[in-house]
């Protein structure tokens, strides 16, 4: 089988012991890295793989904006060269994904945190400044609300224009965390039940009032310049690369800032991972060395890291260290703790 399930001890993926392991043969049928998943990741996974290919004597890696639960889909189909070396993902694994990657032979996976993002709502430049709270986004975007036409009709004190936000679709990671995070917590401070917002709160109203814009955040941009009364939704990084465009609205008084995000302070952050297949390390060319690369001081520095420049929120250093032996080890998660 082209394809082997690898068996590494801890400690023994250093770099020359990878290249010596890599065969001739196996690297014949896919010398390229495939990389897939969150839109979020996809500006910060393409950056290390730029600089892959232009520092090391691999091919760069291939990497695809599918949107969280497109890449699981595909990372879990299998092992082997048509299924993706990598999955970038805007959260956790869900236990629902575990399970079918486990079902599909794909049980060997190192999960891999790479720092943190905030979920960003924002609007054109030169548009108002926006504010409000986590209650009255839910209020204005629940299913099993009210379905207010326009944002004074949820509060007052908001523009009396018509409600219209730009957002990432089901597949999208940044869409779960939004409903977990925004829909469900918004849910619970509007004053109704646990349950009923785990249950029916989480949500979004299907009237046209939340559009859905793929899995392309640029786009999403532009439609913000384009329509200064629309609001969008996606991760920190790409209001940290517009802010020439766009501005971020606050969230229960708190604005979407690196600071703010990186104490906790505000309120829509969540964990960024990616996951690497286990059985193609060895076998793809520079798997281990990219995951290595993605999680090294040139890009995590936080003075002069690349990837801290693109707006990742790194890990505590503490962390991070342990997510370097993590990848040094190809160190196996169980599913345990997956909703």
């Amino acid at each position: 089988m082209p394809f082997p399930k690898l068996t590494v001890p801890a400690g023994a993926l250093t770099l020359a012991a990878l290249a010596a392991i890599t065969s001739a043969p196996a690297a014949a049928a896919r010398d390229q890295i495939r990389i897939v998943g969150s839109s979020t990741l996809f500006p910060f996974a393409t950056v290390v793989a730029e600089q892959f290919g232009r520092t090391t004597d691999f091919k760069t890696p291939v990497v695809e904006a599918t949107g969280t639960g497109g890449g699981m889909k595909l990372f879990c189909a299998g092992v082997g060269i048509d299924t993706p070396d990598i999955s970038n993902a805007s959260r956790r694994l869900k236990a629902s994904e575990w399970e079918m990657c486990v079902e599909n032979g794909v049980g060997a996976i190192t999960e891999v945190e790479i720092g943190f993002d905030g979920i960003v709502l924002a609007n054109a430049k030169d548009a108002p400044d926006f504010a409000i709270t986590r209650a009255d986004l839910w209020r204005a975007l629940a299913e099993a609300g009210e379905k207010p036409a326009n944002w004074n009709d949820v509060d007052p004190a908001l523009p009396a224009e018509r409600i219209e936000v730009l957002g990432p679709p089901p597949s999208s990671g940044t869409r779960d965390a939004f409903e977990e995070l925004v829909m469900i917590e918004g849910c619970i401070e509007a004053g109704k039940e646990k349950d009923f917002c785990k249950r029916e709160g989480r949500e979004i109203r299907r009237d046209g009032a939340y559009v859905d814009a793929g899995e392309n955040d640029n786009l999403i941009v532009a439609k913000l310049e384009a329509n200064p009364v629309a609001l969008g939704i996606f991760g920190f990084s790409f209001l940290d690369q517009n802010t020439d465009r766009i501005k971020g609205a606050g969230i229960d008084g708190v604005p979407p800032e690196f600071e703010n995000i990186a104490d906790g302070s505000y309120p829509i952050s969540r964990k960024l991972y990616f996951y690497i297949k286990k059985a193609h390390v060895g076998v793809v060319p520079g798997v281990a060395e990219y995951a290595a690369l993605f999680l090294s001081d040139q890009m995590m520095d936080e003075d002069e890291g690349a990837l801290i420049e693109k707006g990742l929120i790194p890990l505590p250093e503490e962390e991070l260290e342990a997510m370097r032996a993590r990848v040094e080890a190809l160190e196996e998660m169980t599913g345990e703790g997956l909703h």
